[in-house]
């Protein structure tokens, strides 16, 4: 009887860990879309700002890309 009550616990923490790792996963992936989000809209930012359509006082916006992207880039 011990052996299966252990066995029990044993099944319920890999069930518990196995359900940890898939969100994990989860919030990696989606880390990973936005961080590309973030790339091409940084991207488009410098080259409008390059050709002209961007005027400097939106690069209060600019600083907030970067700084999602290196938030993104950081692991918890």
């Amino acid at each position: 009887m011990k052996n299966t009550n252990k066995r029990s616990i044993c099944d319920s923490e890999t069930l518990l860990l196995q359900h940890e790792i898939e969100i994990m996963e989860g919030i990696m992936e989606s880390k990973d879309q936005y961080r590309r989000v973030v790339k091409a809209a940084i991207a488009k930012w410098v080259k409008d700002f390059q050709s002209g359509h961007i005027e400097i006082k939106t690069v209060d916006d600019l600083k907030k890309l970067i700084e999602l992207d290196i938030e993104l880039q950081k692991d918890f």
